[in-house]
């Protein structure tokens, strides 16, 4: 503190110094200040004027500021840039309160506890996360603020952490709490630029602290159905949440029960196989357009969006809930009738779960009010849409009506009022005989003034003479300067302008008294009303949550069934057999960039005794895409959506695994091969039976001995222990040998057609291996260097010569005549005669004058070359047979 400090300065320290990892908007009058180090910060970060106030003898204060409803916006910009804010109020009547007004913390935001509607993604969940362990479990919890939503999981065993971890990732939290034990984890260090965390002692996971915070929070909501002593671990988790945002002066008494799942009842996608598939995100620009959400979320509401976003995260791995899914999307595709009453009535309603969530949390506005009464509205024709359908009726019973709450907001608020809440001009007449009595006097006393008006410009005979109103002077008699000689003495001057003078009397100072007490106690009372109706909302909540998750359901399926029927898609049939078999199957992203002529559809057979397909062909021949679509087919079906294929039927599939691309993670000190290998070996500890394994490359980060031994190994690994369905996109031509001794191995490649040195891509993938790769043409194609694609064909003729050694090899592996593999590669090398003759060819060409040469002679020559050539090819062909 300083001498020369204000009493408001003061206690500005007071309350920074509690408060210094902050920025602080500190209240004053109609704006938020900040000063010193937060007022420079402000200046930089938000582009807002700096100044600064005197506060004694050479004592300057650093000051920015805005006003006070313009908050939302400076906050998202702190919260966008990695800053926390505290938001300090006056919580005392200013015209009540002589002196130095009190001020308190009343709200801390941080990225995890948003709630403004202006900040937020509308089909975005903002997630608070805590990890927490005990005595060998994990759990994670996570909590939206802003929808009340909180869940809950535990793991155990010897996956508990990686798992505990992969879910924490698919939740993707905007903030997470963590024990300081899990520091220096490298977990935490490859994902400090996409979370914010917040480490904590042991002590804040404690379980007995954790226990008692959650006991005090639900039991006020009569939770007595629910037992978590089951899980310790989970308890430590939800409880830290819990108590994070009590310390941060969040109010939580929308979050009426805690929803306890387990992964095991969804499929299993990992972090990777997320983003290599491209469910919610591009992996190039992390955009939604031109991911799978992109394609099939035609949802109307954000509650709807939200959830979609869900199931395509955690698919489903019961047949019959799938089933349940999938026939709801067929009633509403085929009944156009029931299709388009449910797009007139959901394409109206708002986003309950965020209003119920503002309305408890004391955000929301008297506009809010009249949004909740209009979609409470169209709850009752919804319910009876839903229980006129064979199929949604069981989800009708959920939308529960709240006529008492419509009645209450149709009676009490005014349909079109304004934002402001204190002002004032919120409620309607005759819902509150007080009130209608205080606007009866306010409004006869702005007649009494009119009124005085006229009799005074008669009186005085002064016929500019005005009466006027502003919140310093009040009330006043404006006269101007020409006739100021007519102001009768009574008059009593108030104020001189340049051009005017104005003056007061007795009597308008009195009518003036009357008026604002009236106008004031107006405000107050609206406000007290508009509260009072506020609680009565609240004390609906979990009914309204309970219709809002029904709403977001019947959405999602509304979603489904109308992609399904602009894009021609297709019910896939779910059964009970180890198969994936998809005919004439198509990438459902990629056909929405290309035009339909464009995209050439593909079959595929994964079953028990045909699980493993090895395909080939060169690079930009179609394999990713048709690996992908491979996946995003089988999890589409798994969420209930029908798949842009002829015909589909399909085992359900208990995770998806894939390996794809190449990336590598410099900060954990990993090279893009050992990147690969950590995806590999994940994928070979966790694939079971039921899982389907998507591989695009596997040992092209090391040399090629190296990586085609890996991918040899690997192919058999699967095939013979882990016995996957599985599809392994490769170069290594090699690897199509194995289909001769493993039974369940088939060969397939990409079809390419040859135009002398053009080719091109039919993507059609058909039986058999490929034995090139067309590199060099895909390089041409680039638009790399004349000379060095001309150099490369040298280079590949001479290389190509191992092919007979590779061949012999493989036999000899086959025969069980040679374990370790390419043993003999020394022998890979060119044929001394083949050198002999390179050499002698290459001389010939060196010396060769093609200035001084016709072209006659040039072609003569080379003629004579390639005889040389075919004439040792011969030669060598007789000496192998």
């Amino acid at each position: 503190m300083s001498k020369g400090d204000t009493p408001m300065v003061r206690q500005y320290k007071e309350i920074k110094a509690k408060n210094s990892d902050k920025i602080l908007f500190f209240r004053v009058g109609d704006f938020y200040e900040m000063f010193f180090e937060d007022a420079k910060i402000a200046a930089r970060e938000l582009e807002i004027t700096l100044t600064s106030r005197e506060t004694g003898k050479d004592n300057h204060v650093p000051l920015a500021g805005f006003p006070y409803h313009a908050a939302d916006n400076y906050i998202a910009r702190f919260i966008e840039k990695g800053y926390k804010v505290a938001i300090c109020e006056q919580v005392n009547d200013p015209k009540t309160t002589k002196g130095l007004l009190k001020r308190e913390i009343v709200r801390i935001i941080t990225p995890g506890t948003m709630v403004e509607e202006k900040i937020l993604e509308a089909k975005e969940n903002n997630y608070l996360a805590s990890i927490a362990a005990f005595r060998q479990r994990w759990a994670v919890a996570t909590l939206d603020l802003s929808t009340g939503e909180f869940l809950a999981t535990e793991f155990e065993g010897e996956k508990a952490k990686e798992n505990a971890f992969d879910e924490f990732c698919r939740l993707s939290p905007a903030e997470c709490l963590v024990t300081e034990e899990l520091k220096n984890d490298s977990f935490w260090s490859k994902n400090k630029d996409n979370f914010l965390i917040n480490f904590y002692p042991d002590s804040f996971f404690d379980f007995s602290k954790s226990e008692k915070i959650l006991q005090e929070h639900f039991s006020a909501f009569m939770r007595e159905d629910m037992d978590l002593t089951a899980l310790p671990g989970l308890v430590c988790a939800a409880g830290a949440l819990l108590n994070y945002l009590q310390e941060n002066h969040s109010n939580t008494s929308h979050v009426k029960k805690i929803i306890v799942y387990h992964p095991d009842d969804y499929m299993m996608v990992d972090d990777i196989s997320r983003k290599n598939l491209e469910l919610t995100a591009t992996i190039q620009d992390g955009k939604r357009k031109g991911s799978l959400l992109w394609v099939v979320d035609r949802t109307l509401t954000a509650m709807g969006g939200r959830l979609l976003k869900k199931w395509l995260e955690q698919p489903l791995i019961n047949k019959e809930n799938i089933v349940y899914r999938q026939n709801i999307v067929e009633e509403i595709r085929e009944d156009i009738s029931l299709r388009s009453s449910l797009l007139q009535h959901i394409k109206e309603i708002y986003d309950l779960e965020r209003l119920i969530s503002r309305i408890n949390l004391g955000t929301s506005n008297a506009r809010d009010f009249i949004f909740l009464k209009n979609t409470l509205l169209l709850l009752p024709p919804l319910k009876k849409i839903l229980n006129k359908s064979k199929k949604l009726s069981s989800l009708a019973e959920n939308i529960i009506i709240l006529n008492e709450i419509t009645d209450l907001i149709a009676r009490a608020i005014k349909d079109h009022p304004p934002v402001t809440i204190k002002e004032g001009g919120i409620i309607k007449e005759r819902f509150n005989p007080e009130l209608d009595r205080l606007r009866e006097i306010s409004g006869n006393s702005k007649q009494w003034i009119a009124e005085l008006e006229d009799k005074e410009k008669d009186r005085t005979g002064i016929k500019s003479l005005k009466i006027r109103y502003n919140r310093v002077f009040g009330y006043y008699i404006e006269v101007t300067n020409a006739n100021l000689h007519m102001v009768p003495a009574e008059y009593m001057r108030k104020q001189t302008l340049a051009n005017a003078e104005r003056f007061i009397t007795k009597e308008l100072k009195e009518r003036e008294a009357i008026i604002l007490q009236a106008e004031e106690s107006i405000k107050e009372l609206e406000y007290n009303l508009f509260q009072e109706i506020r609680k009565k909302i609240s004390r609906t909540t979990e009914a309204i949550q309970t219709s809002a998750a029904t709403v977001a359901q019947v959405d999602c399926l509304l979603s489904l069934a109308l992609v399904s029927l602009d894009n021609r898609y297709v019910k896939p049939e779910i059964t009970l057999n180890d198969e994936i078999v998809i005919t004439e199957g198509r990438h459902p992203v990629v056909e929405q960039v290309l035009t339909e002529s464009l995209f050439v559809a593909n079959d595929i057979t994964l079953q028990a005794e045909d699980r493993f397909i090895l395909l080939t062909g060169p690079n930009m021949a179609g394999k990713s895409t048709f690996l992908r679509q491979t996946a995003l087919l089988v999890l589409m079906a798994q969420i209930g959506s029908f798949v842009p294929a002829r015909q589909m039927k399909l085992g359900v599939v208990d995770r998806i695994f894939t390996r794809v691309g190449a990336a590598d993670d410099l900060a954990g000190g990993r090279s893009t091969f050992m990147v690969e290998m950590n995806e590999l070996a994940n994928i070979l500890k966790n694939a079971t039976r039921r899982s389907l394994i998507i591989l695009d490359e596997v040992g092209r980060g090391t040399s090629t001995y190296d990586g085609l031994s890996i991918a040899w190994a690997m192919t058999e690994f699967i095939h013979n222990r882990i016995k996957a369905k599985t599809i392994f996109a490769s170069h290594y031509h090699e690897l199509t040998a194995l289909a001769n001794t493993l039974s369940g191995i088939r060969n397939f490649n990409i079809v390419v057609k040859e135009r002398g040195e053009e080719i091109v891509f039919l993507r059609k993938v058909v039986p058999g291996g490929a034995d090139r790769s067309y590199g060099i043409q895909v390089a041409r194609l680039a638009g790399l260097p004349v000379e060095l694609i001309k150099r490369a064909k040298e280079i590949l003729s001479t290389l190509e010569f191992n092919k007979i050694a590779w061949k012999n090899e493989v036999a000899a592996v086959q025969e069980g005549q040679s374990d370790i593999m390419f043993s003999v590669s020394k022998q890979m090398v060119m044929p001394e005669r083949n050198q002999k003759i390179y050499s002698e060819i290459k001389e010939r060409i060196e010396h060769l004058d093609l200035v001084s040469m016709s072209p006659l002679e040039v072609v003569q020559k080379v003629h004579e070359l390639q005889l040389k050539i075919k004439h040792n090819e011969l030669e060598e062909g007789n000496d192998d047979g």
